[in-house]
């Protein structure tokens, strides 16, 4: 077919549009691998991107969507055949790239990632971004030596997507999960998933003190600003906090304390333009690592249709775990 269906976004008199429409082969950009695109999902950048909230869109027209499954239709990269099952994150897609959420995608074959063995491309983007974030997260933590004999580790922002993936995967590997949440309603949502206790997020919302009571070994922060300043006053010595987003703001009201008395180590994670080695790393250990039926129990599922209407809802805190797209 030479036309599909995709959400795109366009620039607006005030703002910007963004509409479910047919968009056209011919006006793909350059790339050398064509994929048929089985899912995508919502991660917190993709509502940012629908909603206008942030300049995530860098070009316009752009189809939205940062991450999907599917499989090759064509290729000129040798790695790559026609029938092959990838899986594409970051790179600039629903930024820069047009990205995720149509029929087809054009993009270059050093950003796929062949979809491991046993895992579906309905699991894969049940992972998403979101899930393969906090996998890098998880491995962060580890080479910075954090073990589960060294303590409780806290997941703030637990109930949404990379917070949900981060206390399975830590729970299945030995750690004793602490989880932050804003939603305390979701408390048994979360012990489910691994999580050994619960606790409301206001504990990380007051003021900041250099240095706070040891509570953690490390942890994953999804949230930013306040809450991970309070996290990092919070941490033991020589523990490591890794900081992956930033739904809370991007400031950091911290002193140089935790690091220069305590040892505590920030870890930035990137997955945008993580190296392809790594990424392959951080997939083959989500096969591994991550309980099924756990990510089944934190997914829904929803059609390419229903996704601007749902974009709100995932910078507004109301989405729990993970939400798949269908493209159908």
């Amino acid at each position: 077919m030479s036309t599909f269906k995709a959400i795109v976004i366009d620039k607006a008199e005030t703002g910007q549009s963004v509409s479910l429409k047919d968009f056209d082969e011919k006006d793909f950009m350059d790339g050398d691998v064509t994929v048929r695109i089985e899912y995508s999902t919502i991660n917190y950048k993709d509502g940012l991107a629908i909603t206008g909230k942030a300049p995530v869109v860098r070009r316009f027209p752009m189809i939205a969507g940062v991450d999907f499954a599917g499989i090759v239709e064509q290729s000129s990269d040798r790695n790559w055949k026609p029938g092959d099952r990838v899986i594409c994150n970051g790179w600039g897609l629903g930024e820069t790239h047009l990205g995720a959420y149509a029929q087809k995608a054009r993009v270059k074959g050093g950003w796929l990632v062949r979809l491991p063995a046993t895992m579906s491309a309905r699991e894969a983007m049940a992972v998403g971004t979101a899930g393969y974030t906090a996998m890098l997260s998880v491995m962060a933590l580890e080479q910075a030596g954090l073990t589960p004999a060294k303590g409780p580790v806290i997941v703030t922002g637990a109930a949404g997507g990379v917070g949900s993936v981060a206390v399975a995967i830590l729970s299945r590997l030995g750690y004793q999960v602490v989880a932050s949440t804003g939603r305390m309603q979701e408390a048994d949502y979360l012990k489910d998933l691994g999580a050994a206790e619960v606790i409301d997020r206001k504990e990380f919302q007051g003021p900041v003190k250099p240095l706070a009571k040891e509570r953690f070994a490390g942890g994953i922060d999804s949230v930013g600003s306040t809450t991970l300043a309070n996290v990092l006053s919070m941490t033991r010595y020589g523990g490591a906090v890794a900081a992956c987003g930033l739904a809370g703001g991007m400031d950091l009201p911290t002193s140089v304390a935790p690091f220069i008395l305590r040892g505590v180590s920030l870890l930035g994670i990137d997955s945008v333009m993580c190296p392809i080695e790594k990424r392959i790393a951080a997939w083959n250990r989500l096969e591994t690592d991550l309980d099924r039926r756990k990510l089944a129990a934190m997914t829904s599922e929803i059609p390419l249709a229903a996704v601007i209407e749902k974009a709100p809802a995932i910078i507004g805190g109301g989405v729990r775990g993970r939400i798949v797209v269908n493209i159908g």
